[in-house]
């Protein structure tokens, strides 16, 4: 026996090989026999079944009468699978936030998250006279403040099949009626993707951290966005270390004018004057 082949010694001819293990394709590490059977893909939350459901394929080989009925078939089992309107709002929502998510480049931590959230507001009927896309969008954003996932809404809605408005509708009903445990996102959690869309030297994002976290103590950025403020900050360290980082450039990338990145140069060149 070499290799799973069976093999004669005198001559090397071999008798058997590729041999055929009919045992389960599972392992259990469990002493007990209540360990489960891994059989199939992962369950996933993406998935309004779970992905517990199966589909009939398609084949070029069959022809015929047998084609025709593996076509009815198949009609019949996707209207047994999405038996009622609500599940058919849950498969496009789900589908919406896959397609957001992967848009996004966000991991699937993120796209789970999201689709609970829009099961816990379809459960609570909140969709009733809104957006579902609206929905997808607000879940999408919800699960990335959750997460400490920096993302604007601006980010977030020009990938979106929703509109601004559809979204913070969506936003405001999930937060008023799930309570949702969000706080202010820091400056300074903006501020690496910033500084690598900006090629920015590292002791400039240093300096632009310190900075952030300055105008948070101080209250520089109270009431303000965040995502700017990260900008004021990130063009500050700019000026100080005379990098080729221009107002414009700060505030494209992060979605707000110029008057809003200037207003947090000026408050903090202020308090270092006044120190």
């Amino acid at each position: 026996m070499l290799n799973a082949e069976t093999v004669c010694d005198d001559c090397g001819l071999v008798v058997e090989a590729d041999r055929i293990d009919y045992g389960p394709e599972w392992r259990s590490f469990a002493d007990d026999a209540t360990a489960p059977e891994r059989t199939g893909a992962p369950l996933t939350r993406s998935r309004h079944d779970r992905g517990l459901s199966t589909e009939i394929g398609r084949s070029t080989r069959i022809k015929g009468r047998k084609r025709r009925r593996l076509a009815r078939m198949r009609t019949q089992h996707n209207r047994a699978r999405i038996s009622s309107k609500r599940d058919r709002n849950k498969v496009y929502a789900y589908t919406e936030i896959r397609r957001l998510t992967g848009a996004l480049e966000l991991p699937d931590s993120i796209r789970d998250m999201a689709c609970a959230l829009f099961d816990s507001a379809q459960s609570e009927r909140l969709l009733r006279g809104r957006s579902i896309e609206g929905f997808a969008c607000a879940c999408v954003y919800v699960a990335c403040r959750t997460a400490d996932v920096p993302r604007t809404v601006a980010e977030v809605c020009a990938e979106a099949k929703a509109t601004v408005n559809e979204h913070e509708a969506a936003f405001d009903a999930m937060n008023r009626e799930l309570g949702l445990p969000l706080g202010p996102t820091p400056p300074a959690a903006y501020l690496p993707r910033f500084a690598s869309a900006l090629d920015c030297d590292p002791l400039v994002e240093r300096r632009a951290r310190e900075l952030a976290d300055r105008a948070v103590e101080e209250g520089i950025a109270n009431g303000r966005n965040p995502a700017g403020v990260a900008a004021g900050c990130l063009y500050t360290a700019g000026r100080e270390f005379d990098a080729d980082i221009t107002q414009g450039d700060v505030a494209d990338l992060a979605d707000v004018t110029t008057v809003t990145v200037r207003r947090t140069y000026v408050d903090l060149t202020d308090e270092d004057m006044n120190s």
